[in-house]
């Protein structure tokens, strides 16, 4: 009899995921991602968005900070499971379902991976490389969407939902309202596709395709799901806490590539010079961050700044980075590895 098949194999992982809460518990991190919160919780700079009616209903005092090491091992403090939608966070993943479903070559011929200092939603494409400039503003998003396999569109929004699930280690689903709130006001953004209709860059799928776009930015997530995401990322492209592959691993680097490059939106330039980590914001409020190697946080707090980024969100890096050297080019043995903060001293 396997140990599956006795009650041993569910024990041990019941004991394991024990184990990891109470090494969670006990974690110096817990301690500075409190003190981090309450210091920038009053912090009352920006505004809630409002482009989208929906978002601007959003609580602006709303606050989380999650961290999950990749051993599964996670901190939150904060409104950690407030659910708000993901907007362009959703992007790299969607590029990473592109890759998947097309391969490397067939996808960069349709979507370039070059940074622009112009706003996510800009009307410019590459016209000499007759492709939106990368996967991360709207232009790239879409033509990424539009690359997203299915036989009828309702196998590709399940498709999608999918793989979100996956990097969430939970069945995520639509807000309505938000979607429905985007495909009344999306005429930037259909105006957009239809351009690159015009170009060829898209099929002729274009109006399911930006169902779909509308469909990805409504997902509802929580700061926790979004450190998931980034620990998955951190790990392989395995989500460290169900141990489920969320992408294959050749391609997650492609993704943490446009991420430290072109995340967040045009302040991505500074992001990689001051904070110098693969990430990605969107207009919810949320942020993802990766630290390859050794796990993901997520930030939410609703009020942007003029660029579109979570206020809070960034002052929160900003503190991270400093205390433990983040930034991808720091020394080694400057700080202690934000991963060693996950367990307790020893």
């Amino acid at each position: 009899m396997s140990s599956s098949q006795n009650g041993t194999g569910e024990s041990s992982s019941h004991l394991d995921a024990l184990l990891t809460r109470m090494k969670s518990a006990a974690s110096p991190l817990r301690e500075v991602l409190r003190e981090i919160h309450a210091k920038y919780a009053s912090l009352d700079d920006g505004n809630v968005a409002s482009y989208i009616p929906e978002l601007s209903k959003a609580n602006p005092a709303w606050f989380g900070i999650s961290a999950v090491s990749v051993q599964g091992q996670a901190i939150d403090v904060g409104d950690y499971e407030q659910q708000f939608t993901i907007q362009s966070a959703s992007k790299p993943f969607m590029f990473g379902l592109g890759l998947e479903d097309h391969g490397r070559e067939h996808v960069l011929s349709k979507i370039g991976v070059q940074p622009i200092g112009e706003a996510f939603n800009s009307i410019t494409l590459d016209q000499v490389a007759n492709r939106p400039f990368n996967p991360m503003i709207n232009a790239g998003a879409i033509a990424a969407a539009d690359l997203v396999e299915g036989k009828d569109y309702p196998e590709r929004v399940t498709r999608m939902i999918d793989m979100f699930s996956r990097y969430c280690g939970r069945t995520v689903y639509v807000d309505n309202s938000v979607f429905t709130s985007e495909r009344m006001t999306g005429h930037r953004n259909r105006a957009i596709g239809h351009l690159m209709l015009n170009f060829d860059m898209v099929s002729d799928q274009l109006d399911e395709t930006l169902e779909l776009y509308f469909q990805q930015c409504s997902l509802l997530v929580t700061c926790h799901d979004l450190a998931v995401m980034g620990a998955t990322l951190a790990n392989g492209g395995v989500n460290p806490i169900t141990g489920v592959r969320a992408i294959e691993a050749e391609y997650v680097k492609d993704l943490l590539s446009v991420m430290h490059t072109c995340g967040m939106y045009d302040y991505a330039g500074e992001w990689a010079y001051r904070i110098g980590i693969p990430a990605k914001s969107g207009v919810g409020g949320g942020i993802v961050a990766v630290i390859p190697g050794q796990g993901g946080i997520g930030t939410f707090s609703p009020k942007l700044d003029v660029k579109g980024n979570s206020v809070r969100g960034i002052k929160v890096f900003e503190d991270l980075a400093q205390r433990y050297g983040l930034h991808v080019f720091e020394a080694d043995d400057k700080k202690q590895s934000l991963v060693s903060q996950f367990s307790p001293p020893k």
